[in-house]
């Protein structure tokens, strides 16, 4: 289930500082396997009920990639949007996501460089309030000049 704010693209020339988007999203088993299947990535802490009782989170995760592609369906569907491209993401991982949870991605306008094109934004997402990871990414966004 995904609750988003309308996609499109917001250029360059209308990007302000503050400016915020976000989308929600439940985190379901099927997006784990197929994140899984995806990425190669088969760690049992994520697909194994019985061994990931056993390890520190007592319970399966989600991959912390899953949660950080969120913050991208921001950045690539709202703010910028379409024709934005990644130039850089730091990540880091506070919580862990678990089947069944409720995810809400945030962007903010941190910094813009209109010359350049780029945008600067902190990122988090949150389960039920709690900060789960947090981070910051630098992108080139779309401009009217160049439609």
């Amino acid at each position: 289930m995904l609750d988003n704010q309308p996609r499109g693209t917001i250029c360059i020339e209308d990007i302000e500082m503050g400016m915020s988007r976000s989308l929600r999203k439940v985190v379901t088993d099927e997006d784990i396997e197929m994140f899984a299947a995806v990425s190669t990535d088969r760690n049992p802490v994520h697909l194994d009920d019985d061994y990931a009782r056993d390890t520190i989170f007592e319970g399966r995760i989600a991959h912390g990639m899953l949660t950080a592609g969120l913050v991208s369906a921001v950045i690539g569907e709202q703010l910028p949007g379409h024709g934005t491209v990644y130039l850089g993401q730091s990540l880091k991982f506070l919580a862990p996501v678990r089947p069944g949870d409720m995810v809400e991605a945030m962007v903010t306008v941190t910094d813009i460089d209109f010359s350049k094109r780029r945008v600067r934004m902190d990122c988090a997402c949150r389960v039920d309030g709690k900060k789960v990871l947090v981070g910051e990414a630098t992108v080139l966004a779309p401009s009217r000049k160049f439609d």
